[in-house]
């Protein structure tokens, strides 16, 4: 026996001395036998425990290492079970953890060859391939076989002559008899949150085999042990040899979205004092954004979004979502940028986007072509990007008609389907949405519905839990105190506002602690609460014609509300104080914008369906009338005769006028040319 297969000998000997001398080892691999597993999944701390050597010989040779590590798990198997091991064949020793574990951005040379771990998000994910592992070639002239072990990297072709016969490129593949492997080849980047300011984010190319295919998605943050290793397909004669590298996945697994930070013992009990105290939740809502003056409804309802309700699922599996979105619609001035740039500093997990830069493939998902190989993938957008986090989607009122019909799955079943170039797949996007818009017309127009005043479709703006309108009026104690805020920021002396706060960096784990270990049921008081709300709101209901004030839409958002009042002070019952919060918070919404300026009724249709109850009337008679005039026309109506018609069935002109506005920019009235309107259906 040579010198290298005594050494291998000896390797093979500690790992079988170390799966035996374990008893999570041993029943480890008395599970893959009951289940058919390949792998036995082991932890780095537990090889270093038993044998500093063998630890320093997987860490710094693992392409030696492990595959002589494999070959000892097969015979521990064997022993056990001999007909598993014959008809399983491949096992593999994967490795947990290693001492070099590496940021993206900080992966050089140095680790070249060396077991390292990483961490990120997978982006980009191929359909599964078949690596050919032991190709077995057949002579054609005299029957000889030969069989080749091949490498990743590089195909090993039989000799130019038949040992046996002598015959040149005689050698043919026999395909049925050569041995495959799965293939799959994700690509792996940094997660949003590790991304220095003003840097691209830094991917790497995963190569995953056998067992390991299929086990994550787009979408997924990853932690991968693997092998860094270099692509030598890349060196070709008169090129510089310049080698760009991939992992080689050992062990790879899932982490849970939420729990990507540590909380240590100290923060702990730091979070557990912040949530005895009685005033917790104003702490909570003055440490939003310290730095805006007032605001307090708006801060609130964010507070509420980064806590979150509960995510249910019904007896028959119809999920119910418990995030809780926000738009805020304002005036010019008003700090909606800074209040959204706060959220994606403090929120756990959070994607910042603006609608002018964001297309609908960019934020859901797109089908991309690979440049090598022509195969198509999935990556995912920003939406996906933020599930069990946070999008924030500034100025969402310059995005593309066509882009913006993307977010409506999204926001409302949580999931981004896709259908394209054959592949048909759904991801999670399982994210609270936290927008701003600027009003169509430059500034907020009290006498017009929040409908006319956003350039958003109706059907968008109905998925919002709550909306809020923040106008810039002249008022002088106001303004007095707003000018003392900003020259006290600007001058370095600390405003009242920061007198009392929770520092971001506590926040933010005090937000995970509250999603991770808390969630909230609702007590029977609570439910008295919010049933006694809904029920008086919807007795305002007079009958056909009149508005409705609350639909089952906004219940479930008033539950939702609830529950993330509960959470900011830690507590597994939501009160009735709790709704009370939450109803207040839901009443400021109405008024705000929820409000008939006509009758001064509150009806929520005016956020649901874009045309208040007073209004129904008129836009049914319009609707009828166009179809009218159109057919008689046999084409486009002339504007001036439409409301001219209609000013003679008891439409007021100017009330004519914006309804048809109304319809146009709802995408059911199109203009083929000036002065002309006709149906998009007609």
């Amino acid at each position: 026996m040579s010198a290298v297969e005594l050494a291998q000998e000896a390797v093979k000997n500690k790992v079988k001395d170390f799966i035996s001398s374990n008893e999570r080892v041993l029943d480890e691999v008395v599970n893959m036998i009951i289940q058919h597993k390949r792998s036995l999944e082991v932890d780095f701390n537990d090889v270093l425990l038993f044998d500093k050597e063998l630890a320093d010989l997987i860490v710094e040779r693992p392409k030696q290492t492990l595959p002589i590590a494999d070959s000892a798990v097969r015979e521990v198997v064997e022993e056990k079970d001999p007909e598993t091991a014959r008809r399983l064949r491949r096992f593999y020793f994967r490795v947990k953890g290693s001492p070099y574990a590496i940021p993206l951005r900080r992966l050089r040379s140095e680790y070249i060859g060396r077991l390292i771990r990483v961490e990120g998000i997978v982006t980009r994910q191929t359909p599964p391939k078949h690596f050919l592992y032991r190709a077995l070639y057949r002579c054609t002239q005299c029957g000889y076989e030969l069989e080749l072990v091949q490498e990743l990297e590089k195909h090993v072709e039989p000799p130019p002559r038949c040992p046996k016969c002598g015959a040149t490129k005689s050698f043919m593949l026999v395909t049925e008899l050569s041995q495959y492997i799965d293939w799959q080849k994700l690509i792996v980047q940094e997660r949003p949150e590790e991304l220095p300011p003003g840097q691209l984010p830094r991917s790497i190319e995963v190569i995953l085999l056998d067992d390991q295919v299929d086990t994550v998605k787009p979408g997924d943050i990853v932690s991968i042990t693997g092998v860094l290793d270099l692509t030598l397909s890349e060196l070709k004669r008169g090129r510089p040899p310049i080698l760009s590298s991939y992992l080689q996945s050992i062990y790879i697994e899932s982490t849970n979205k939420e729990m990507i930070e540590d909380i240590t013992r100290d923060d702990e009990k730091k979070i557990l004092e912040l949530a005895r105290r009685p005033d917790v939740r104003d702490l909570i809502v003055r440490s939003i954004a310290p730095s805006i003056y007032g605001h307090e409804e708006i801060k609130e309802a964010i507070a509420c979004l980064l806590f979150g309700g509960n995510e249910i699922v019904y007896p028959d599996g119809v999920r119910v979502r418990g995030d809780i979105h926000v738009l805020l619609v304002g005036d010019p001035g008003t700090a909606k940028s800074q209040l959204l740039k706060f959220v994606a500093k403090v929120a756990p997990r959070a994607v910042y986007t603006t609608g002018k830069g964001s297309s609908a493939a960019g934020l859901t998902a797109a089908v991309v072509r690979d440049k090598l190989t022509g195969d198509f993938y999935l990556e995912a957008g920003a939406l996906v990007l933020a599930d069990r986090g946070v999008a924030v989607i500034d100025e969402i009122d310059k995005m593309d008609v066509k882009d913006r019909v993307s977010i409506h799955e999204a926001m409302e079943q949580q999931t981004v389907s896709i259908s394209k170039a054959g592949i048909v797949a759904t991801l999670n996007a399982r994210a609270a949405v936290v927008a701003a818009a600027n009003p169509a017309f430059g500034r907020y127009l009290p006498n017009r519905t929040v409908a006319e005043n956003i350039d958003l479709p109706v059907s968008l703006l109905s998925r919002f839990d709550l909306i809020f309108v923040v106008r810039d009026e002249p008022q002088e104690d106001y303004d007095k105190a707003v000018a003392g805020h900003i020259l006290d920021l600007h001058t370095g002396s600390l405003p009242e506002s920061f007198k009392e706060i929770i520092k971001p960096d506590l926040l933010r784990k005090y937000i995970i602690y509250a999603r991770r270990h808390v969630k909230p049921q609702l007590s029977e008081e609570a439910k008295d609460k919010i049933r006694q709300f809904y029920l008086e709101m919807r007795r305002r209901y007079q009958g056909p014609g009149s508005a409705i004030a609350i639909t089952a839409r906004q219940l479930e958002a008033l539950i939702r509300l609830t529950i993330a009042e509960a959470k900011m002070r830690l507590s597994p019952i939501a009160t009735a104080e709790d709704a009370e919060r939450a109803i207040r918070l839901y009443l400021a919404f109405l008024k705000s914008v929820g409000i008939d300026m006509e009758s001064g009724v509150v009806d929520i249709d005016s956020v649901m369906t874009g045309v208040p109850a007073s209004r129904r009337e008129a836009y049914i008679k319009l609707s009828e009338l166009i179809r009218r005039l159109e057919e008689a026309a046999k084409g486009p109506v002339k504007l001036e005769v439409l409301l001219d018609e209609a000013e003679k069935a008891g439409v007021p002109r100017a009330d004519a006028q914006r309804l048809v506005e109304l319809m146009i920019r709802n995408g059911e009235l199109y203009t083929p040319r000036p002065g002309y309107v006709k149906r998009i259906n007609g």
